[in-house]
């Protein structure tokens, strides 16, 4: 994870799904989200699962690279390049540009096709005689408890075609265990790549990718950005104490009335309404505002009913420190407001 010590602003979506933020602005906290209160962790699932087909792809082109090295040790620079695995592309870097996953792409559809030393040396690990396209994921390729970058894990084009229609059957297929709505063209397209051409490269989702990725940015970030960078609760904690501020204020003002037309002596007992209205303003501005300052100034913010996170992004939590000085000003403004009201009415006993 990435320095974010001098980000002096919020973050953008892109670098919420680089994992390059901290808590509560997070991956993690942007899933929970995206989970428990927009319903639609689908989508999120679909762009993080397409990552990481890109993953699996470029873990298989550094393989073939270092097939292509130990088959043929005396293969100078341009036979490399000629022989379907060109070393601009092989290479350790340059993996994180979308010209290069856009490469990578062309790269796989011509290796899926071509006669190369480097599809030779690789066998029969490369495509099973005579079966085709598995039907399902049947590899521990994608297995989260695999470690996809070990040196030990062999990802062969089998597992890379399982990972395509993985995804193809889980989000895009109508009737889907979790299908997503994208356009028809989109998926007549990724249907078409995938079952028709035998495709798995990456870019055969790149326009679904693209269009989940501006319709979470534009549907789904910013309500999270004011959830967790301009608050600190979640929806059923927010209700929580809507609920205890009003039954406080209720109190309160009961109270108020009772000693005021009791004409209870002496006054300053009346000072002791400060403690209903306190509550119950309190509770009040956390719900108005989904900010609970006191958590705000020790800097913690809940993540799902009565679970917290400690902020640790430096922006986000000056933010909420000012916000929390500020709803705690405004709090006790108005509380000492009800009370001086209250206390210094004239009584008149019924």
């Amino acid at each position: 994870m990435s320095s974010t010590g001098e980000r002096n602003r919020l973050p953008t979506l892109f670098e919420v799904l680089s994992r390059r933020t901290l808590p509560p602005v997070d991956l993690f906290s942007f899933y929970i989200y995206m989970r428990d209160q927009q319903r639609s962790v689908d989508y999120l699932d679909f762009w993080l699962d397409v990552a990481q087909h890109i993953s699996l792809c470029r873990h298989y082109v550094r393989e073939l690279r270092r097939s292509v090295l130990i088959s043929t040790p005396d293969l100078d620079k341009g036979s490399k390049r000629s022989s379907g695995a060109p070393e601009d592309l092989l290479g350790d870097e340059g993996f994180e540009m979308k010209s290069d996953d856009q490469r990578l792409s062309a790269f796989l559809r011509s290796e899926g096709t071509s006669d190369s030393p480097a599809r030779r040396s690789m066998g029969d690990t490369l495509e099973t005689p005579g079966t085709g396209r598995p039907s399902f994921m049947s590899s521990s390729a994608l297995d989260p408890n695999t470690d996809s970058t070990s040196p030990g894990h062999t990802v062969t084009r089998n597992d890379l075609r399982a990972s395509a229609e993985k995804i193809l059957y889980t989000f895009l297929l109508r009737g889907a265990e979790r299908e997503i709505v994208l356009p028809e063209v989109i998926l007549q397209s990724i249907s078409n790549a995938i079952e028709v051409e035998a495709r798995d490269d990456p870019a055969i989702f790149d326009e679904a990718k693209d269009y989940v990725f501006q319709a979470m940015e534009r549907d789904a970030f910013p309500g999270f950005l004011r959830a967790k960078a301009l608050g600190n609760l979640v929806p059923p904690s927010a209700t929580l104490r809507l609920i205890i501020g009003l039954l406080a204020m209720f109190g309160g003002f009961w109270a108020a009335f009772a000693l005021i037309f009791l004409d209870i002596k002496p006054k300053s007992t009346r000072l002791w309404l400060v403690l209903p209205f306190s509550i119950g303003v309190y509770c009040l501005m956390a719900h108005q505002y989904s900010l609970d300052p006191i958590m705000g100034l020790i800097g913690i913010s809940e993540y799902t009913l009565m679970s917290f996170t400690r902020v640790k992004e430096p922006f986000v939590r000056r933010l909420l420190s000012k916000r929390s000085l500020w709803i705690l000003s405004l709090t006790i403004l108005m509380v000492a407001a009800l009370t001086c009201l209250y206390v210094f009415v004239p009584g008149k006993r019924l």
